[in-house]
């Protein structure tokens, strides 16, 4: 009779033992996952690439024309901030004379401080869709091989004849004449009456040198 109990008890223990271990290895249902660091969560997640910032286009070369020559410029306009130019009309430039007049030939007294007067014909029409204002006092800059750029606007012979400086509707021209005070005779006159960024001028005359 012992010894059968002695048989019976040592098979219930040894099953108790095997279920014990299978227990342990099985993972406990309900416990939460362990959370991952900061850092293996942001090498594991994916990020939203960032778009590439689209880059401002770049100004086209400024068109140089000479007498007798005709050119297209862009006019645009800036947002409220002053950035993101864009070009909303186009302008038509003609340049119908250039010619190098003394003081008395522009009924003025006053020499020129740069050392030459031009008077410098151009037809300007608005051949776009949106109106352009232009106003060229101040913005006319010559400049030669050896002179960097230099103000050369004036006041000399204003009131006579159609105003250049005006807002020009969508098929609306005007021809008239600006009296340049230039460095010498030669080089070229830049027109820089825009709001763009680039700083560089809208349209170049190129000068005759006589």
């Amino acid at each position: 009779m012992r010894a059968y109990i002695r048989r019976a008890v040592v098979p219930a223990a040894v099953l108790s033992a095997v279920l014990l271990t299978g227990c342990s290895s099985e993972p406990e249902k309900g416990r939460a996952a362990p959370a991952l660091s900061a850092s293996a969560e942001a090498v594991g997640e994916e990020q939203p690439s960032e778009e590439p910032s689209e880059a401002a286009p770049s100004s086209a070369p400024a068109p140089k024309v000479g007498v007798g020559e005709t050119a297209k410029f862009g006019m645009g306009k800036t947002d409220e901030y002053g950035e993101n130019y864009k070009v909303t009309t186009q302008m038509e430039v003609t340049v119908v004379s250039a010619k190098y007049v003394t003081p008395s030939e522009v009924d003025t007294t006053n020499e020129p401080e740069n050392g030459q007067y031009v008077e410098l014909t151009l037809k300007l029409a608005n051949v776009g869709k949106a109106p352009a204002e232009i106003m060229t006092y101040g913005m006319m800059k010559w400049e030669d091989s050896n002179t960097a750029a230099q103000d050369a606007t004036t006041l000399e012979g204003v009131g006579e004849g159609q105003d250049l400086d005006t807002t020009y509707k969508p098929g609306q021209a005007v021809t008239g004449k600006l009296v340049l005070d230039v460095g010498a005779k030669g080089g070229t006159v830049g027109y820089y009456g825009t709001d763009d960024p680039s700083g560089e001028p809208a349209f170049v005359v190129e000068l005759p040198k006589s």
